[in-house]
């Protein structure tokens, strides 16, 4: 049975006090793997096993890697349904003195899965935390694709046309590598809205079936429409494809024709890419002579 850790002065939170915190309570955040079993480190297994109770996602699915392990520790559900409802308990909890680990579906917490919102609470109640670090997509994904300089991440894209029309656009104009977390239903949406550019996807990596594919939006469309499409993707597109006008009207030119929106839109986006006012680019399109 593994000891239940302590941890040095200098990494308590802000407002630690060994008064407030009598036995020393501690939220673990804890990285499963993504796919391959054997991925776990030895020390998140040692901390599952020894905290007083695992918050889960799904604890259908995180029982499978319990019972991999033996790990005997009691589970409580917290995903994104009843995350804000759970989180004052759960806070309770680890003032009271419990020792809690928070672990995902799969990689690690805190990163487009539930328990953000714990995460902030306790940083702001000065709850001790450790981070058990492991397996995460998006890293994963970025040493695959070979990454140099620096990068976005853009999160889950949007299913919504108009929404995620935006997000692709702060990809493609972004001057570094920009990446994105794609569900299965949502793909073949993407790669037909994306103009013709270099495109990266991953997809269940470390399981039998991990797949890595590269090529132009038309490409990709015609190897994934000839079979089934199954787990989770992570995009990765490189900076500035489209290059960067500063003209506002050529800029704005480029947006529609390339993304098919409105020059309302257009604006908007333009001023944002450039960092001006959205009068001010109003303003210069009307005072500057239309391209010719």
């Amino acid at each position: 049975m593994a000891c239940k850790a302590s941890i040095p002065s200098s990494n308590l939170g802000a407002t630690f006090t060994p008064e407030f915190y009598p036995h020393l309570a501690m939220l673990y955040i804890v990285s499963t793997p993504i796919g391959n079993l054997k991925d776990i480190s030895y020390r998140a297994v040692e901390v599952l096993k020894s905290c007083d109770l695992v918050l889960a996602e799904d604890t259908r699915t995180s029982q499978v890697l319990f019972n991999a392990f033996e790990i005997k520790t009691p589970m409580k559900s917290f995903h994104l349904f009843n995350e804000r409802a759970r989180g004052d308990e759960i806070l309770s909890e680890l003032k009271a003195g419990k020792e809690i680990a928070l672990i995902s579906d799969a990689g690690t917490p805190g990163i487009c899965d539930p328990g953000a919102d714990l995460i902030a609470k306790c940083r702001r109640e000065g709850v001790p935390m450790q981070v058990v670090p492991g397996a995460c997509a998006l890293i994963a994904a970025l040493s695959l694709y070979g990454l140099k300089g620096s990068f976005q991440f853009i999160g889950f894209l949007e299913k919504k046309e108009g929404a995620v029309k935006r997000q692709l656009i702060d990809m493609l104009y972004f001057s570094g590598t920009s990446v994105a977390y794609l569900s299965p239903h949502n793909l073949i949406r993407v790669l037909t809205l994306l103009p013709e550019c270099e495109v990266f996807l991953t997809r269940e990596l470390t399981k039998i079936h991990e797949e890595m594919v590269s090529g132009s939006p038309s490409e990709l469309l015609i190897h994934f429409q000839e079979k089934k499409i199954r787990g989770e993707f992570v995009l990765i597109l490189p900076g500035s494809e489209l290059g960067f006008e500063t003209n506002p009207r050529t800029l704005m030119k480029s947006l529609q024709e390339s993304f098919g929106i409105d020059s309302k839109e257009a604006v908007v986006i333009a001023a944002r890419l450039l960092n001006r006012p959205k009068r001010e680019i109003y303003d210069a399109l009307h005072r500057s002579p239309p391209d010719r």
